[in-house]
């Protein structure tokens, strides 16, 4: 079995929630890849750098673990930190509550540096339309590169959510929204995301132990697959299994670098150190054999 047939076919969810054999030659690539990586997102345009910062590990209610430990002061200065190690993507949501730590993090950094994702959980139009505005008050930016539908978990979200889809439609022709999508909570979701025209960006739960996933690794990278096919742009996320694989990360990176349907993936680090070993970590688990 080769590299290709090996990913494509899921072949490691038999060993997965142990990691215990993992398959290094398999996934190492040829050449070097970096956290600072700047990559294409699908068709949007838009080009990032391949680890995003998470601000929403363990993120409910408007809170994280990034918001409750390090408050303000601290996230802002541990994404400023991730700037200077090159890391242009900073991933955010209402729900995070992380958009002030945002803003304060851009009084310093120049908004053209960065790329910002959040997240609303609108249903309507005029929803959508208040919460456009609001995020923007509280990033402290005129627009908004990425906008996702939060956590999508029905088959029928395009349906639900069409208000709030037309909303951030006119706020792209507006040049508001660079791009917009869904992150999705469930391999109904997922399928659905893949059909629909409208998403340009899907935000995927990915890693090898198939931990926080919408189903096992196996079903869900063909539809990856077919959302690159079509150009979407695809970011994984839980690349560490929302921190259960901290001590499989060599592993969960590679398998995230070996990964042909991820454009980048977002890692919610809690600290400026685990940021930078994080950092660090990438370029030898891609290659690594």
């Amino acid at each position: 079995m080769n590299r290709r047939e090996f990913l494509r076919g899921g072949a490691l969810a038999a060993t997965a929630l142990r990691l215990d054999f993992f398959p290094y030659h398999l996934l190492a690539a040829e050449t070097k890849k970096y956290a600072q990586d700047i990559v294409s997102l699908g068709k949007t345009g838009i080009k990032l750098s391949r680890l995003a910062q998470g601000t929403g590990t363990v993120g409910f209610m408007g809170s994280s673990n990034q918001t409750r430990m390090l408050g303000i002061s601290g996230l802002s200065d541990l994404l400023r930190a991730g700037v200077d190690q090159g890391l242009t993507f900073w991933d955010c949501a209402d729900g995070y509550g992380s958009h002030p730590h945002v803003r304060e993090a851009l009084k310093s950094v120049k908004r053209e540096k960065v790329v910002i994702m959040t997240k609303s959980g609108a249903t309507s139009e005029s929803e959508m339309q208040k919460h456009i505005d609001r995020f923007r008050r509280e990033l402290g930016t005129d627009y908004i590169d990425i906008l996702l539908l939060h956590a999508m978990t029905d088959s029928q979200w395009p349906k639900k959510k069409a208000g709030a889809m037309a909303a951030l439609s006119e706020a792209k022709v507006k040049k508001i929204v660079r791009a917009h999508g869904v992150s999705c909570h469930s391999l109904d979701a997922l399928k659905a995301a893949a059909a629909s025209d409208w998403v340009d960006v899907d935000l995927a739960r990915l890693n090898p132990a198939g931990l926080h996933m919408d189903a096992k690794p196996a079903a869900v990278i063909p539809i990856l697959m077919q959302m690159k096919a079509a150009g979407k742009g695809v970011i994984g996320m839980k690349i560490l299994g929302q921190g259960e694989l901290k001590n499989k990360v060599d592993q969960a990176l590679q398998y995230a670098l070996a990964q042909d349907c991820l454009d980048c993936f977002t890692i919610g680090a809690e600290s400026i150190a685990e940021m930078k070993d994080l950092v660090a970590r990438i370029p030898p688990a891609s290659v690594r054999a």
